[in-house]
This record gives C-alpha cells, structure tokens and sequence, in this order.
C-alpha cells in the first residue's frame, strides 16, 4: 500500500490580498480568543513578510515571531503596533 504524504497546512499561504487578510483577523477577532488573534497577526505578518512587519512595527523580528505565536502573550501596545504595520485597523461594534 501506498504511503499518503502530507503537509502542514499554513495559513500565510493563502492570504494573498488585503481583503483575505483583514477578514482572516475579522474571524479571528470574533472568535474572541486572544491567543488565536495573535496567531492570527503572526500569520498574516509572514504573508507580508515578517521582516518588514518588524521593521514597520519598530520590533525586533525574532521577538515578533515568539510574540505572534499560539504560545505567545504579547502585550497590547505591540499588538496595535503590529496591526498598524500590516495597515490594518480594528474595530468595535455592538455585541
């Protein structure tokens, strides 16, 4: 029998415009779960380029790696630097 080869799924991969981008953060922010918004930031950010993101955000890349990760709990000024960088906004709205 035939051996099935996987691969990782990642969702960098497939965010390829703005649009994707801010409605993959949109999801995430309803969810609700700060560490999955924080993946979700960290996803997005290597879509763009983590390097550039750092750089924008005036944050060190390695840094914004452990940051953005699941494991991760950044605090909320970098998160808002982080989404400035991505030129991204959040938003609130009634529950």
């Amino acid at each position: 029998m035939a051996k099935t080869v996987t691969k990782a799924w990642d969702a960098a991969e497939h965010l390829k415009n703005d649009e994707d981008m801010a409605a993959y953060l949109e999801a995430a922010l309803h969810e609700g779960d700060a560490s999955l918004i924080a993946a979700a930031l960290g996803d997005i950010a290597r879509a763009k380029g983590m390097s550039k993101i750092a750089m924008d955000a005036g944050l060190g890349r390695e840094s914004l790696y452990k940051a953005l990760s699941p494991q991760g709990n950044p605090e909320f000024a970098t998160i808002m630097k982080v989404v400035a960088a991505l030129g991204l906004r959040l938003h609130a709205t009634p529950a």
